[in-house]
């Protein structure tokens, strides 16, 4: 592949900009020393050369299913060279085949909101598969909380979401702990982000 190529296929997010330093100051903070970062949904994937970059300590895995996003990490991980970053691999988070058997944590970013919630299920049973005792499993997006928007903002973008796609939409916090409890995952911080985001961290 060319370098113009490469180019053209790597796609851009306004929000990786606006949000990549504030999640980076988390993730800095409650991922490990050393291993692999599993990253579900990764999109374009500049996160993934971003976070890599400034995590060298850490390998970098990016995921998944879509064409498009898997020919654009490829290209902004070339254009990366950076040794800590892997090559993509197809992962679909609601499948239980997934192409990795461990990870020393899991990342996903703007995934449980534009995604099926079989998606978060299988995201969730992965993570109980895949982690070890100790394990992090980062998200981040907009959350409800009590069963309400934490802002008309985020009230406005879960009724596009649903307008896009049925099965999309902002999820209830509660609801995601529950269902990570289950797996074997207890949410240990809430951290509120810029935009009325919310990081949220568990642990195996």
């Amino acid at each position: 592949m060319t370098n113009r190529q490469n180019r053209s296929e790597a796609l851009t997010s306004p929000s990786v900009a606006r949000n990549r330093d504030p999640i980076l100051n988390v993730l800095g903070r409650i991922l490990p020393q050393s291993g692999t970062v599993l990253e579900i949904a990764s999109g374009t994937g500049e996160h993934a050369a971003y976070f890599a970059a400034a995590l060298p300590h850490l390998t970098w895995q990016p995921t998944d299913q879509d064409d498009s996003a898997l020919k654009s990490i490829a290209a902004h991980r070339a254009a990366s060279g950076l040794p800590n970053l892997l090559a993509p691999l197809r992962l679909n988070a609601a499948s239980p085949d997934w192409p990795v058997e461990r990870a020393d944590a899991l990342v996903a970013i703007n995934m449980v909101h534009i995604s099926p919630w079989r998606a978060t299920q299988g995201l969730m049973a992965g993570a109980g598969r895949l982690l070890s005792s100790g394990g992090v499993l980062y998200l981040y997006g907009a959350y409800k909380e009590s069963g309400a928007h934490t802002a008309p903002s985020n009230e406005v973008f879960d009724a596009d979401l649903r307008r896009r796609n049925p099965e999309w939409g902002v999820r209830d916090l509660e609801a995601v702990a529950e269902l990570a409890r289950a797996y074997g995952l207890e949410l240990v911080e809430r951290i509120p982000m810029p935009a009325n985001n919310l990081s949220l961290v568990f642990r195996r």
